[in-house]
């Protein structure tokens, strides 16, 4: 476990990794190869690309996050992008959003109207 210190380090680097990934993706078009090229690199941190994210199954990828030590926001803020993401390029990270949101209401044991509509409006368009 880490001490207080280094987890409000790992918090801090890796809130600014996810606001990166958020700025980068959120927009209204197709990405060009910079923009890819800088959401890989944002990825790293996360011992991620957009292959290894896709190869990725639900489970291994909510075990990745929970040792690089995201907690429920962060986990939600991830799933948010993968969204976002599936939205902007020919990938579908859905099922993945899905799992992690779906992983956030089970663990954290507090439960979330906002990720409980997310979870139902991920099932409604899968339909």
């Amino acid at each position: 476990m880490l001490n207080k210190g280094l987890r409000d380090e790992e918090k801090i680097r890796i809130d600014n990794v996810l606001k990166t990934l958020r700025t980068l993706i959120f927009v209204p078009y197709p990405l060009d190869d910079l923009q890819k090229t800088e959401i890989e690199n944002q990825l790293k941190e996360f011992a991620l690309n957009i292959e290894t994210l896709v190869d990725y199954s639900n489970e291994d990828l909510i075990t990745l996050l929970m040792r690089l030590h995201l907690d429920w926001d962060q986990l939600e803020q991830f799933a948010d992008i993968l969204i976002e993401f599936s939205k902007t390029e020919s990938y579908n990270f859905s099922e993945k959003a899905l799992a992690v949101y779906q992983y956030i209401q089970q663990e954290s044991k507090v439960f979330s109207f906002g990720i409980n509509t997310k979870i139902a409006s991920l099932k409604n368009n899968r339909i």
